[in-house]
């Protein structure tokens, strides 16, 4: 069940955010303006997990923002963070899973959510940010209609992360 985040259940933020695989890599390539990519497996694999932000609750009241969560059993088991992007797109600033409920499709109905959220505000479609090193997320974004509309080799030059490319996907309604 999803439900839209409230001062009632605001407490549930981010406890869906756990650490996730890295197994490899995409390999973006820009041919005659289409963007394409291979994969590249790493022989050795690690985890990560993102930073948490905090939450505050001007979320709860904002119409060009929300924060969607999903339950299984009263438990938050996923999240989804969206604003209203300048170029009229919904931005999904975050999308969490927890780990013991991936690949129950948690992930695929909060992008449903996303998806409806963002035609209600009449936007053009959504678009994300994710690095080439979240192999698995860029297959999601893939098998979900997303593609790639940029890459950026220089988001995380100031960071640990530097040697990871920031790739932005679009989905377009």
């Amino acid at each position: 069940m999803i439900r839209k985040m409230t001062k009632a259940n605001i407490t549930d933020y981010n406890k869906s955010s756990d650490e996730f695989a890295i197994i490899g890599r995409i390999v973006p390539r820009y041919d005659d303006g289409i963007w394409s990519y291979t994969e590249e497996i790493f022989k050795e694999h690690y985890t990560k997990q993102y930073e948490l932000d905090d939450m505050d609750d001007s979320y709860i009241e904002d119409k060009d923002r929300a924060v969607y969560f999903y339950y299984e059993d009263n438990r938050c088991t996923g999240q989804i963070r969206l604003n209203t992007n300048w170029n009229g797109f919904g931005l999904i600033e975050e999308i969490y899973v927890a780990k013991g409920s991936r690949h129950k499709g948690i992930g695929t109905a909060l992008l449903n959510q996303a998806e409806e959220w963002a035609k209600q505000n009449q936007l053009i479609g959504l678009m994300l940010e994710t690095q080439d090193v979240n192999l698995l997320a860029c297959r999601f974004y893939a098998k979900h209609n997303f593609v790639i509309g940029a890459v950026d080799t220089m988001l995380y030059s100031k960071f640990p992360s530097a040697h990871e490319k920031a790739v932005f996907w679009y989905h377009r309604f």
